[in-house]
């Protein structure tokens, strides 16, 4: 009788076992070796059932991924060798071992070499899925990177290709080596890392975070605000919406409209600076800085000019602008209140003009040696103080038209 009570329980078990095996789902999978152009192909074509999130990880090769109105997810996979005969390349295309599966919610597609691998081959993964899918994660270890058409997350990293991104609703996190990165458009934040390559983002309703080695930085439009940073490289910002944070170890930084504060550096580039609704600092080792509709100003250069445009604004501060070496020149709103502090400690064949009778121009020195100018004053009834200074050079104060 306890063999007969037992044996119930030993069916459920086997059945249990039975579902948690049936979990790891197999696709419908096609195969076919041919010859194209001299070189011998692999193509894997097959689907599988819908998923929540799909991970691709790879030894090699390039990988797109594009979401669209399918219910289940479908592959095209193609493996190319140079291998001299057909048994040869067949012994290369079964060394790099491919499966696809779903487990859980998650669909894996997998490749991994057996061995070494061949010197020259090249493979090409083209993965499309329903767009609503949550997370799409990508990993190469050395080709390009697509996702376009996800309605979720995207992740991705690759040791040295391309990355290129597209119509990404959710929030995107992704690395390369060296290659460079291209966004177009993107609801989420933003995360972006190169070894060295370029960066270009055309529209991210999130934050950007964007860092490159040595490359250029390109931000058309950014509407909660972006810190952006490269080794060497150009910067340029047409949009941006919140505060921002550029800094470049030498290039020029080229901003346009900027909805926010802003923090700007380079060791050794050129500054401008289109517009700006909040505080401005900008720094450059020995580049000229222009400023132009800033409600406050911090400029400091090594040994360039200095032109700055002050607008009225709401939470103006003190505001200074400095030089070593060169010529700085401030407008003026007519209804700024603002009291001004100006100097020129080597006034010899330099001086500090002016608009605007409220503002007094002093010489002291100068019959044995080069003298200094200084220069105080208030307008509309004083306000935050502008501190202008130059060791060598002139200021001059104008008002805006």
């Amino acid at each position: 009788m306890r063999q007969l009570k037992t044996f119930p329980k030993i069916v459920a078990l086997m059945l249990l076992s039975s579902l948690a095996v049936a979990q790891e789902a197999r696709p419908d999978e096609q195969s076919r070796i041919f010859q194209d152009n001299g070189r011998w192909s692999r193509q894997i074509t097959g689907s599988m059932a819908a998923a929540k999130n799909l991970r691709v990880k790879v030894d090699s090769g390039v990988v797109k991924v594009v979401g669209g109105p399918q219910q289940a997810i479908s592959y095209v996979i193609n493996n190319r060798s140079y291998a001299s005969s057909e048994e040869k390349a067949r012994r290369e295309f079964e060394a790099y071992k491919i499966s696809a599966y779903v487990r859980g919610d998650t669909a894996w597609v997998v490749a991994e070499w057996e061995g070494s691998r061949p010197r020259r081959s090249s493979s090409e993964f083209v993965i499309n899925v329903p767009r609503n899918i949550d997370l799409v994660k990508v990993e190469t270890d050395g080709g390009d990177l697509t996702a376009t058409g996800i309605g979720g997350r995207v992740e991705g990293e690759t040791g040295g290709g391309g990355i290129h991104l597209d119509d990404i609703a959710g929030a995107v996190n992704v690395e390369t080596g060296g290659g460079s990165i291209e966004v177009g458009t993107v609801g989420g934040e933003l995360t972006l890392h190169t070894g060295g390559g370029g960066i270009k983002v055309s529209s991210a309703k999130g934050k950007i975070n964007a860092e490159t080695g040595g490359g250029s930085v390109v931000v058309v439009s950014g509407m909660q605000g972006a810190v952006l940073e490269t080794g060497g490289g150009s910067i340029e910002v047409q949009r941006c919406t919140g505060p921002l944070k550029v800094t470049t170890g030498g290039g020029s930084i080229e901003l346009g409209k900027i909805a926010g504060p802003a923090e700007i550096e380079t060791g050794g580039g050129s500054i401008r600076l289109n517009s700006a609704t909040g505080a401005v600092r900008a720094e450059t080792g020995g580049g000229s800085i222009t400023l132009n509709g800033v409600p406050t100003a911090k400029a400091e250069t090594g040994a360039g000019g200095i032109v700055a445009k002050f607008v009225s604004g709401n939470n103006r501060t003190d505001s200074v602008l400095e030089t070593s070496a060169g010529d700085i020149t401030v407008y003026l709103a007519p209804n700024l209140g603002i009291t001004i502090r100006a100097s020129i400690d080597l006034a010899n064949g330099h001086r500090i003009r002016s608009d605007f009778s409220e503002i007094r121009v002093t010489t002291e020195g100068g019959e044995w040696g080069p003298g200094t100018a200084t220069a105080e004053g208030s307008l509309n009834g004083g306000g935050p103080t502008l501190k202008v200074r130059t060791t060598t050079g002139d200021i001059t104060f104008l008002a805006s038209r």
